[in-house]
Parts: structure tokens; sequence; C-alpha cells
């Protein structure tokens, strides 16, 4: 859990003595509980901006500034370093020096703007609604099982080399899957809660699902595996679409 505190969120904690396979990998099943701070956070600032009746698309773009500086933008960077890998050329190794390279390009700028602008304008939406700054907090956290489903079995390491590869295409598949599936029945309660038709929730997990099954795939068939970089986009991708869904 320290580890995953440490690594996913600001908060400051006593960092493991050992980071290994075990600790790692346990800690990636651990991220929705170990980001339940950064949810409080979201839902806190939504919620406070709505009583004070200050405008919805500066509350929402005020909890997206609070996300990532609660995260330390440790999964923007993820994507911006994905995005201009996947379309910086269709050669293998040039396309990895590039994300490993880590200044951001035009493609990586587009990817973060686009999906900053659909998280805040979705936060935004959410604060209309009694319970919808809950919701909102419960998808921050549910967006954290990305990087599990990223580790199952057939997706190896795009690289040899790194923490990330010690665990990478590790993981069977229906651990992921049934935290998915765990996740949707947690989303469909507080979809009631917020007014909303239960099966929204379901949707917003299916989504979420498919958009972070569609990053593995494609990270699959360009870079030949997963890195660190593409569990940071498949946080954010399932978040921008999970929220999307919400609204």
């Amino acid at each position: 859990m320290r580890f995953a505190v440490g690594t996913l969120t600001a908060v400051p904690v006593t960092p493991p003595r050992v980071v290994d396979r075990r600790v790692a990998l346990t800690g990636l099943l651990l991220a929705p509980l170990a980001v339940v701070p950064l949810g409080l956070l979201v839902a806190m600032v939504l919620a406070g901006g709505r009583e004070l009746g200050l405008s919805s698309l500066a509350v929402g773009v005020a909890a997206t500034a609070a996300l990532a500086l609660g995260s330390r933008a440790f999964h923007l960077d993820g994507l911006a370093d994905t995005a201009d890998a996947l379309t910086s050329s269709y050669d293998r190794e040039r396309a990895l020096a590039v994300m490993k390279r880590g200044d951001t390009g035009p493609a990586g700028a587009a990817a973060l703007a686009l999906t900053l602008g659909v998280q805040a304008a979705s936060f935004a939406a959410l604060t209309h609604g009694r319970w919808g700054p809950l919701l909102a907090g419960a998808l921050v956290c549910a967006s954290r099982v990305a990087p599990a489903l990223l580790c199952s079995r057939g997706l190896p390491a795009a690289r040899p080399g790194g923490l990330t590869a010690s665990y990478a295409g590790t993981l069977h598949p229906g651990v992921p899957l049934v935290g998915w599936a765990v996740l949707a029945g947690l989303l469909a309660a507080v979809s009631a809660l917020a007014g909303l038709p239960w099966w929204r929730g379901v949707v917003c997990a299916v989504v979420g699902l498919l958009l972070v099954a569609a990053l593995a795939r494609r990270a699959m068939r360009r870079l030949g595996g997963v890195t660190g970089d593409i569990h940071g986009a498949g946080i954010e991708l399932a978040l921008a679409g999970m929220l999307l869904a919400a609204t």
C-alpha cells in the first residue's frame, strides 16, 4: 500500500524498503484504494464550488488541476509520451526512443489538451446533481484499475529492464476483469445515488474497459508490449471516457 500511495499520489509516505515484482504488482492491484484521498479531493472541490455558486466550468477545471497536482501529473506525463510515441514512426525502436526521451511534441500536447478538456467539462457537468461530485470521485478511483488490466498475460513489456518488465504479462486476465466487474457494481450503486439510472455506472465501467483494451491492442501492434507510460495513459483515457459516459 505504501508503494501504491507513494507512486500514484503526492501523499507523503515512508517508501517500502524493497520494491520488487511482488510489491509492485500488489501495489497496482491496490491502486483504486490508494487514490481514495484524490477521489475525495475531487468530490470536495466540486461540491464546494457548487455550494459557493461558482461557475461550473471553472470548478471542473479546478478539480482537474487538483487531481493533477495530487498525482504529481505522473499519468499525464505517460499520456503525452505515449501519444508522441504512437504517432512518431511505424518503426518500433524509434517509437520507443521517442517515448523514453520524454519531451512533449505536438501529438502529446494535443492528447493532454483534449483529454484534460473532456475531464474538466465532465467534472463541471457532474456538479449539478446532488451526489454528482461523489460519482466523480468514485470514477477517479475506478480509473486506477487500468494498470492491472495492462499487466495481464499476453501483454509483455515493450523493452527489457526496469520495474515494469518485472511484472508485465504476469497477471491472470480474470483478476482485472473481476476488478472491473466489482467496480461496475459499485458505480451502478453510486449512479443510482446520484440520481442517474443504475445502468449508467455499468456503462461507465464498460467504456473505461474498452478504452484500455484498445490502448493495449495498439501498444502491442506498434511497440510489441507495454511500458509504464502506457499505464499512465490508460488511467487518463479511462478516466476521461468514464466521466464522459457519466454525463
